[in-house]
C-alpha cells in the first residue's frame, strides 16, 4: 500500500533566520561568558603559578601586562579592555534575560530596544571605566 510522504517542516538554521539585535546579543552572551571563564581562569592560574615559582617568574608574568614605567603594555590594554567589555556585555545581557524571565520585554519593539541597549551600555560602560582608570593615574 502506497502512502504519501509526510511533509515535515525543515529544521531552522542560520540561513533561514534574519539576523537581528536579539540574535547577536544571545550569541554575545554565550561568547562573553565562555571567554571570561577561559581567559580569566588561564590568567588566574598563570598568575598563581608564577607567584609560587618565585620573584623572577612573577616579574616575567607581570612584564606581559606592565611596562617598566608602571604603565600598561599594549597586550595588557587589549586583554583588560576585552575582559572589561565582556564583563559589561555579559552583565547587561544577564539583566535583560532577568526581565525576559519574568515575562517582560517580549514585544518585538521592546525586545529589539533591550538588545540594542545592552550593546550600547557595554560600550559606554567600558569607555567610562577605562577613562576613569587612565585619568586616575
Amino acid at each position: 500500500m502506497a502512502t504519501k510522504p509526510v511533509q515535515r517542516p525543515l529544521s531552522p538554521h542560520l540561513g533561514i533566520y534574519k539576523w537581528g539585535p536579539a540574535m547577536l546579543v544571545s550569541i554575545l552572551h554565550r561568547a562573553t561568558g565562555d571567554g571570561m571563564a577561559l581567559v580569566g581562569t588561564f590568567l588566574v592560574v598563570a598568575w598563581l603559578a608564577c607567584a609560587a615559582a618565585g620573584p623572577d617568574a612573577y616579574a616575567a608574568f607581570m612584564g606581559w601586562f606592565t611596562q617598566a614605567d608602571g604603565g600598561l603594555n599594549p597586550l595588557g590594554y587589549l586583554v583588560g579592555i576585552g575582559l572589561t567589555w565582556s564583563l559589561f556585555q555579559h552583565m547587561a545581557s544577564g539583566v535583560r534575560h532577568l526581565f525576559l524571565d519574568v515575562g517582560a520585554g517580549y514585544e518585538l519593539r521592546v525586545n529589539r530596544q533591550g538588545a540594542v541597549a545592552t550593546i550600547a551600555f557595554s560600550a559606554v560602560a567600558t569607555i567610562a571605566f577605562w577613562a576613569f582608570v587612565l585619568v586616575g593615574k
